[in-house]
């Protein structure tokens, strides 16, 4: 079947969509998409993305650059592809007495695995609402979590990007972290702990006066676990969002 909308997307939206027929054209096609994408993910995961290249990829494959470019016209679009081949994740569990809370949570989990796993992923800027095919899997697994909600269509997308800009800042402080720590950061480092002492000495209560009382409770830098009511901070976060809907529901009826 002949996709006439293809000529308006980018070609490599369009080559995730199948709407762009490969040229038969010169040697035997010896390589596919799907083994470039492959190839290039394992690189971004091991080496970050700023060791992709067309060059790289393509010698890892055992060919030359221009053979890449018979499949793929760029690296732009190669970086959309390997963006949106990591988004092709399992969908939602469809449990009975799973409320919709919970369904949420196991969204921002698996939006933050993403990151987790392939740190490379928001590396990549967003350039637009997604248009790619796992990406929108993406988009309709959040939408899942709120099918038995008295919500309007606008309300629902508007609650999914809550819920993925929650997972992204999450992604992001996690892979920082994660950085900082393989680059030989200790994590008391990261987290201030190895600084408390000096921090105490210089944060004052005039020149800090919020702050202070926060630091020298041991807050601050994690110093004082065993008085911590909050437990994880990412998780308690997303807590307090998913009461902020439960309010907001309440409110409609």
């Amino acid at each position: 079947m002949e996709h006439q909308n293809g000529d308006n997307l980018p070609k490599g939206v369009a080559l995730s969509w199948g709407l762009i027929k490969q040229s038969q054209r010169g040697p035997k096609r010896e390589l596919s998409i799907q083994q470039i994408i492959d190839a290039t993910i394992e690189i971004a995961d091991k080496e970050g993305l700023s060791a992709v290249s067309m060059s790289r990829v393509a010698s890892t494959l055992g060919f030359t650059a221009m053979s890449l470019y018979r499949y793929i016209p760029s690296k732009d679009d190669l970086l959309l592809l390997i963006q949106d081949a990591v988004c092709d994740i399992s969908p939602l569990a469809e449990e009975a007495d799973s409320d919709w809370r919970e369904k949420m949570r196991q969204y921002v989990k698996a939006s933050i695995e993403i990151i987790q796993k392939h740190p490379w992923f928001i590396d990549i800027p967003i350039s637009g609402v997604p248009i790619m095919p796992n990406q929108l899997k993406m988009v309709d697994r959040g939408l899942r979590t709120t099918r038995e909600l008295p919500l309007n269509d606008f309300e629902k997308m508007s609650i999914v990007l809550l819920l993925s800009g929650y997972a992204r800042s999450c992604g992001l402080i996690m892979k920082d972290m994660d950085r900082a720590v393989q680059a030989g950061m200790k994590p008391s480092e990261f987290s201030g702990l190895a600084y408390s002492g000096a921090l105490k000495e210089l944060v004052t209560s005039d020149g800090f006066p919020d702050l202070y009382p926060v630091l020298m409770s041991g807050a601050y830098t994690e110093e004082n676990q065993a008085a911590n009511t909050v437990g994880d901070d990412f998780a308690f976060g997303l807590e307090r969002i998913l009461d902020g809907i439960e309010h907001y529901l309440e409110s409609k009826k």
